[in-house]
């Protein structure tokens, strides 16, 4: 069971937006929406995270595929594309973005290359990665992640990137494998220095896990330790990194509740966090227009990134 109560959420790290232009925001955010669409994800460069082939493997051979125009199945060469910060505004910061999809798939366009695309224009260069699906194999999609910010790591210099400022970002259940990444430390060069979380599957336990991410990482019926390791709320230590979340209060599919405890467990081991909640925008917020409130996270963000001098 878990040993945090969500009752107990400190208050002071629950915050509420102001007021913003929404009209505005949706005009230009639209537009935004319709360049990034033209821009073709395969124009980025691709950097496979195992040039000669991975050494485990998740058992998908079926030929990967698009269920819709943006989501993405049956991964089988991970890797990621990558968003150079435009040399004039280059902050020296990076972020590895980690789509949701359940663990299904991952929703390459929302949740990723609108996302790097906004991050280009704050100066930061920015990873999408397509990582593969457990597939009855928990550890595949942390390999994946892991090894991706190792290549970052290792090839730091030759994209301008700081090695110090490597962020990770997650949308839902990729917020589930991002907030793994930063609590299941292991090698220096694959742990990331901040985390940005958005409405993000956070615990496997019964009582506010996703279901569907939870069969699809640890199956239908794991066993206590599986459970708990990937309970992210249990792993934070004081070497966690700081953290930035954001969560719509009438989510139906991932219970705020996994944001609640994060952040609770973030501020028991005074680990910098914070964290914004809205009372509406539901799932899947993205970067398009959603709720007069929930739109304003990218604002936030921003300010938040300024306030940790990653930008």
């Amino acid at each position: 069971m878990c040993n945090v109560s969500t009752k107990n959420i400190t208050k002071n790290i629950i915050k509420r937006p102001e007021k913003i232009n929404y009209n505005r925001m949706k005009t230009s955010t639209l537009l935004l929406t319709f360049i990034f669409m033209m821009n073709i994800v395969y124009a980025q460069e691709k950097i496979l995270l195992y040039p000669d082939g991975a050494a485990e493997s998740n058992g998908i051979t079926e030929e990967e595929q698009f269920l819709r125009k943006d989501f993405m199945v049956k991964i089988s060469e991970p890797r990621m594309y990558v968003y150079p910060a435009p040399a004039e505004v280059n902050t020296g910061t990076a972020v590895l973005i980690c789509p949701g999809g359940g663990y299904t798939g991952v929703s390459v366009i929302k949740e990723g290359e609108e996302i790097a695309q906004w991050f280009n224009k704050l100066g930061i260069t920015a990873f999408v990665l397509y990582y593969r699906m457990p597939n009855g194999h928990h550890e595949i999609p942390l390999k994946d992640a892991k090894t991706a910010l190792e290549i970052i790591h290792k090839r730091a210099k030759e994209w301008k990137i700081d090695k110090t400022k490597i962020g990770i970002m997650g949308f839902s259940a990729g917020g589930h494998l991002a907030s793994t990444a930063g609590t299941h430390l292991t090698a220096k060069n694959s742990r990331p220095d901040f985390m940005i979380l958005a409405y993000p599957v956070i615990s496997m336990q019964p009582e506010i896990t996703h279901r569907g991410s939870k069969q699809n990482l640890i199956g239908k019926t794991p066993d206590e330790g599986l459970v708990k390791l990937y309970s992210n709320e249990l792993q934070v230590t004081t070497k966690t990194p700081p953290t930035f979340l954001f969560h719509a209060e009438d989510d139906k599919s991932v219970p705020i509740q996994n944001t609640y405890l994060f952040a609770e467990a973030l501020k028991l081991k005074k680990v910098p966090v914070e964290v914004y909640t809205f009372p509406e925008g539901g799932h899947g917020i993205g970067m398009r227009p959603t709720n007069p409130e929930a739109d304003k996270w990218p604002v936030m963000l921003e300010n938040w990134m300024k306030k940790q001098k990653l930008i």
